[in-house]
């Protein structure tokens, strides 16, 4: 029997074993759907977004060759970030997901995209792909709960360093890109356990340090070089840029699995786990933000977290094609969709780093969500830890 969270309102319990496996089916023919109707439409899209990004890209690299004169700063600046946020949200996150393999274009592929950022693409497709989409939200197993260095729920023991959670999370948002690359190596776990010192992370090691000096080569040496005498001030736009591009996908990624309304569960609920009940666990561990067509394509369509959640290899661009569908299985199955504008998502997911930083109140404490063994109706059913707040 699975461990049950002893919360005011479970979420859940209304929900029995075959309620679960039948939303699971349900998925399953979104999914298939898809899948049967993939075609030129989903390959013209990522190639006109790839395209668009160069463009963008190379336009902006050549109105800094002029970035002596403020208007060529500001215009180059603000296209080359929203070229590298093109890159890494919209591009270089699906592709490397899969989500583009069906095509079979070797250029467009998750085995060979190289994208503008220090991780490697195979590190961060196993920090990624294999472990985070694996176990969402798994207190003690997913790690970008966090990121291995910030207190996300009640549940988790407080401990003084928890107070400059808010002082890390800013720096890891403006310096997103190291931070993702460090997650990737799992530095902290492999320093504290002494393993930094085997052959396999050494070579992990220089991977990431190859990685860096070819991306500050391009960024900081080669075009600013280009660019004469506007060198410092091409070289400022570079960072400037670089700036901008982490802490946008930085708050994207926060409003995906922090904001209040998302769920976290136990180590317990993947044990036995069916289909049915990874579905749920991706739904319950996800958060939407609603805007523009633009702002879902900004956000790499992670606007949609929910849908890329359950579906992670699906085109980006079918996210918003069935989200209603996924919505009024929601609503069928008596579940919350937890979404909200970008700045009610942000402020949520940072209220909670705040929060957090600080011992449980001892009014509160966490006694509603202390585990307790039971489950609902004939129902295994996943162990949540507690509601995102």
């Amino acid at each position: 029997m699975t461990v049950i969270q002893k919360k005011a309102r479970n979420p859940i319990a209304h929900l029995s074993a075959e309620d679960i496996e039948m939303l699971g089916k349900e998925l399953d023919a979104i999914r298939d759907e898809v899948i049967a109707s993939r075609g030129e439409r989903d390959a013209a899209y990522i190639r006109r977004v790839i395209k668009t990004q160069r463009t963008l890209e190379i336009s902006s690299r050549a109105v800094l060759l002029f970035s002596l004169f403020p208007p060529a700063w500001l215009i180059g600046t603000a296209a080359l970030s929203v070229a590298k946020i093109l890159e890494n949200m919209e591009i270089g996150h699906n592709v490397l997901h899969g989500q583009w393999d069906w095509m079979r274009d070797p250029k467009i592929h998750s085995t060979t995209w190289d994208w503008d950022h220090v991780s490697p693409p195979e590190q961060w497709k196993h920090s990624h792909n294999e472990l985070h989409h694996t176990y969402t939200n798994v207190l003690g197993k997913d790690n970008d709960l966090g990121y291995g260095i910030m207190r996300v729920d009640e549940d988790q023991p407080w401990h003084p360093a928890h107070l400059g959670q808010p002082f890390y999370n800013l720096v890891n948002a403006a310096f997103f890109e190291y931070g993702i690359a460090a997650y990737d190596l799992e530095l902290g776990r492999n320093l504290k356990e002494g393993r930094h010192k085997s052959p396999e992370f050494r070579a992990r090691v220089r991977a990431v340090g190859r990685k860096i000096r070819k991306q500050v080569l391009k960024d900081y040496v080669v075009h600013p070089l280009l660019s004469g005498p506007s060198f410092l001030s091409t070289l400022a736009a570079t960072f400037t840029a670089n700036l901008v591009r982490n802490v946008w996908s930085h708050s994207v990624i926060m409003c995906g699995h922090f904001p209040k309304g998302v769920e976290t569960f136990e180590k317990t609920s993947i044990e036995g786990e069916t289909k049915g009940e990874w579905y749920l666990r991706q739904m319950l561990g996800s958060g939407n933000i609603s805007g523009s067509k633009l702002m879902h394509i900004m956000t790499g369509n992670l606007s949609f977290q929910i849908e890329h959640h359950i579906f992670p290899d699906l085109p980006s661009n079918r996210y918003q094609e069935i989200a209603p569908k996924v919505r009024d299985l929601f609503d069928r199955y008596g579940l919350k969709y937890t979404t909200g504008s970008l700045p009610r998502q942000v402020a949520s997911a940072w209220w909670k780093v705040i929060r957090l930083s600080l011992p449980n109140r001892r009014e509160a404490g966490p006694v509603q969500d202390r585990p307790i063994d039971g489950g609902s109706a004939g129902a295994p059913l996943p162990a949540l830890a507690g509601s995102a707040a």
